[in-house]
């Protein structure tokens, strides 16, 4: 217990220190250079990495698998981060394109926004139900329970940081 709230500490204090940069990308100026603009892209990449390493470890330290159930596991749960680290691409550069028009945002603009993120969580819920079955060949039921529940708890915390450093839609009126 004590190693999963060290993990979770390190998790939120990394959300801590590069969440100021998100937020100074959703809410930057126009005049926000190239350089700039690529340093926080180099930001979030590495707090994507650390975050990936980070739940690894939390999953590892909490999963108690067996040898031969970790054999199983990890290969399952490596192709499983690789498809949720797309839908991770596509929810970064839907933040990106927030960020661009934050303050001019047109209402079409804002519901087409809110839609794609929606289908995006939808995404990820779609993953989840694809690798039920594919988890539970690998290893035994409560422990593909115990992965998902983590694997929830751990994507909830990590979107309230992120939803704390994005501002608000506002009626620009």
């Amino acid at each position: 217990m004590k190693q999963k709230i060290v993990v979770l500490m390190v998790l939120a204090g990394i959300c801590i220190v590069y969440g100021p940069q998100i937020r100074a990308q959703a809410g930057g100026s126009s005049q926000s250079t190239a350089k700039a603009q690529s340093g926080i892209d180099q930001n979030i990449e590495l707090l994507r990495k650390d975050i990936r390493s980070g739940k690894k470890q939390l999953l590892a330290a909490n999963l108690k698998l067996s040898d031969d159930q970790a054999t199983k596991f990890w290969p399952v749960y490596d192709q499983y981060t690789a498809e949720l680290t797309k839908i991770g691409d596509q929810k970064k550069a839907l933040l990106k394109e927030y960020a661009e028009q934050w303050g001019t945002i047109s209402d079409e603009q804002a519901s087409s926004l809110i839609k794609r993120s929606l289908s995006l969580d939808g995404q990820v819920d779609q993953l989840r139900v694809k690798y039920l079955p594919i988890f539970s060949q690998a290893v035994p039921g409560k422990v593909v329970a115990s992965f998902f529940q983590l694997d929830r708890y751990i994507q909830a915390l990590i979107d309230i940081q992120v939803a704390g450093q994005i501002p608000v839609v506002q009626d620009q009126e």
